[in-house]
C-alpha cells in the first residue's frame, strides 16, 4: 500500500503546483463526458488507460470477471452491470463501445478448460451465469481462442440490450471488440467482415 499512497501524495502535490494540471482537474469537477465504455476484465494486468493512453473523464470503465456482459432479459434482475451499460448510453451517450477481452485470462480459461471451482463458488456460479458454454475447449496458456471466440459473443449480447439497440439504429454508437496480449502489449481488433482480429 505504501506505493499507492506515495503516487496519491505525488499527484496532489503536482496539482496543486500546476496550473494546467488545476485546470484539467478543476473541469473534472463540473462532469463527465467520456469518449467510450471501455468493457473488460478485472485482471489486475489489464489497464484500460495504459493501453488506450486516455486521460482522467475519457473512459467510463466497466470491469467484470471475464469482461462479461450478462444476457439481457425483459426481467432481469437489477445488476451493476447493466446500470452501467444503460447509463453510459442513455445518460452520458459515449460514442463507441469497446470490449476488450485479454490473453491468459484465468476466466475464460477456467470455463474453456472446464476446471473444477468449487472451492470458489461464487466464481463458479459466476463463469457459469455470464460465460458461454459454447466456448472452445483451449489448452494454450493464452487462451486466446477462447477469449476471442468470448469478445464476439460479448458484442453480440450488447446488441440485445434495448438502450444500445436504439443508439446503433440511430447510428449513434458503434461497437467493438478488442483482445489484448498481456505478455506483448498487443491489441488486435476484430473485424466483422473477415470475423479475424487484426493487430491495430
Amino acid at each position: 500500500m505504501e506505493t499507492f499512497i506515495q503516487h496519491a501524495r505525488g499527484l496532489m502535490a503536482r496539482i496543486a503546483e500546476g496550473r494546467d494540471e488545476q485546470e484539467t482537474y478543476g473541469r473534472l469537477a463540473a462532469g463527465q463526458s467520456p469518449l467510450a465504455l471501455f468493457i473488460t476484465c478485472s485482471d489486475s494486468r489489464v489497464v484500460p488507460s495504459l493501453i488506450t493512453g486516455a486521460r482522467p473523464g475519457e473512459l467510463f470503465e466497466l470491469r467484470t470477471a471475464g469482461n462479461a456482459v450478462p444476457v439481457y432479459q425483459d426481467d432481469m434482475p437489477a445488476c451493476a452491470e447493466a446500470a452501467t451499460i444503460e447509463y453510459a448510453m442513455r445518460v452520458l451517450g459515449v460514442a463507441d463501445i469497446v470490449v476488450c477481452g485479454h490473453s491468459h485470462c484465468g476466466a475464460v480459461g477456467a470455463k474453456a478448460r472446464g476446471e473444477d471451482l468449487t472451492g470458489a463458488p461464487a466464481v463458479r456460479d459466476w463463469l457459469a451465469q455470464a460465460l458461454s458454454d459454447q466456448l472452445p475447449k483451449d489448452e494454450e496458456p493464452t487462451v486466446a481462442a477462447a477469449v476471442q471466440q468470448h469478445v464476439r459473443e460479448q458484442v453480440n449480447r450488447l446488441r440485445d440490450y434495448p438502450c444500445v439497440q436504439e443508439r446503433l439504429d440511430a447510428g449513434e454508437v458503434t461497437l467493438h471488440g478488442w483482445f489484448y496480449e498481456v505478455h506483448t502489449g498487443m491489441v488486435a481488433a476484430h473485424h466483422p467482415a473477415s470475423d479475424l482480429f487484426l493487430p491495430l
